[in-house]
């Protein structure tokens, strides 16, 4: 699953899909860089913030009504898989990668990220994002529908986006807190996943 998580599944999820590039990169939530710059500096090294394992008690409740019906589920390697396809997708929809993007997404999203990406090339704009630190990834649904599995997860992100237009640059560090929706399908012998849908989340 790690660098292949590319299924392309055959329902569409309609309305939720029609996004904009400011959603696909995530509304600025809590505090945000510009506010920790003026921050007084704590003495010494700060500690790095805890992050819970993928194999904790919420994680494995998250995964129980998936588990019940495909017993191979593994939590663990499914968020791995998932940050990756996270990174691959932001990155690639930043630069207009529509090979790399199209075998991540259901149809209905790439249509959307398509939409996205012609009208920042129609503006004469180019785009990069970089992670400042890797992303937070948290399951919190995983169930069976039909014969659809069908994972949510919460992505809390920090991002550095470089909007270039003719000779004017413009960066901006911001914070992100997404619900990712991925899906597959459940009769096929392929075990990759697709990006069905993107929300916000609270921070």
């Amino acid at each position: 699953m790690p660098t292949q998580f590319s299924i392309v599944v055959f329902a569409v999820i309609a309305a939720f899909v029609l996004f904009q590039l400011y959603n696909v990169l995530g509304k600025k939530v809590g505090r945000q860089p510009e506010e920790d710059a003026k921050a007084p500096l704590p003495a010494g090294p700060a500690p790095e913030a805890p992050r819970p394992s993928p194999l904790d008690s919420a994680a494995l409740s998250a995964a129980a009504g998936l588990k019940a019906r495909d017993p191979s589920f593994d939590p663990a390697r499914f968020l791995d898989g998932a940050r990756q396809a996270y990174e691959t997708i932001v990155r690639g929809y930043a630069q207009g990668d529509r090979e790399a993007l199209k075998p991540l997404l259901t149809p209905a999203v790439m249509v959307s990220f398509e939409s996205g990406m012609t009208a920042r090339e129609g503006r004469g704009e180019t785009e990069q994002v970089e992670f400042v630190h890797p992303p937070r990834a948290d399951l919190e649904t995983a169930v069976a529908e039909g014969d659809r599995a069908v994972a949510k997860v919460r992505f809390l992100a920090e991002l550095r986006n470089t909007l270039v237009k003719g000779e004017t640059e413009t960066v901006d560090e911001r914070r992100t807190a997404e619900h990712w929706t991925f899906e597959r399908s459940l009769n096929a012998s392929d075990p990759n996943w697709v990006l069905a849908r993107v929300e916000p989340a609270s921070a």
